[in-house]
């Protein structure tokens, strides 16, 4: 069932143009990044319940995703990172797909491989992990409406 409530448009200017840009666009418009995909993650305010939309590489494996929730190496978690802990209900955008999922942040050997996957799809990841002493979080994202990602039954 998708999301509802009130969209909260994201403080930063370019994430939020970013964002509204892919949908306005039906995902054709956008979707790169410093030449390289991206995805829209839609999750719930842990505080206000609005909806929130975050612009984040795309990380995609047999069709599963992982969000990273890098922050760019600083010392904090990015805000979605406490929405999704609270309310690991999420939608998804990639490209014209929109889709929910729910999350489970990784750990360990599971972890470890989906963090090998992630720095291959954006190698400075890498990099960003030296830049801070938390872990960085990576959530794997199980579709819910019963369908692979490749859109065949599960």
């Amino acid at each position: 069932m998708p999301l509802t409530g009130e969209y909260a448009p994201s403080t930063f200017e370019f994430a939020r143009e970013q964002a509204e840009l892919i949908e306005a666009s039906g995902g054709t418009r956008g979707v790169e990044l410093h030449g390289r995909p991206v995805v829209v993650l839609t999750s719930v305010g842990a505080k206000s319940g609005a909806l929130r939309k975050s612009v984040l590489m795309r990380v995609e494996h047999d069709g599963e995703y992982a969000v990273v929730g890098s922050a760019g190496g600083r010392p904090q978690h990015p805000l979605w990172v406490h929405n999704v802990r609270k309310n690991p209900h999420v939608e998804l955008q990639d490209g014209p797909a929109r889709h929910d999922y729910r999350a489970r942040e990784l750990t360990g050997p599971e972890r470890d491989l989906w963090w090998t996957r992630c720095v291959e799809a954006l190698p400075t990841y890498a990099d960003y992990q030296t830049r801070t002493t938390r872990v960085i979080p990576v959530f794997l994202l199980t579709r819910l409406d019963g369908a692979a990602a490749d859109g065949h039954p599960a």
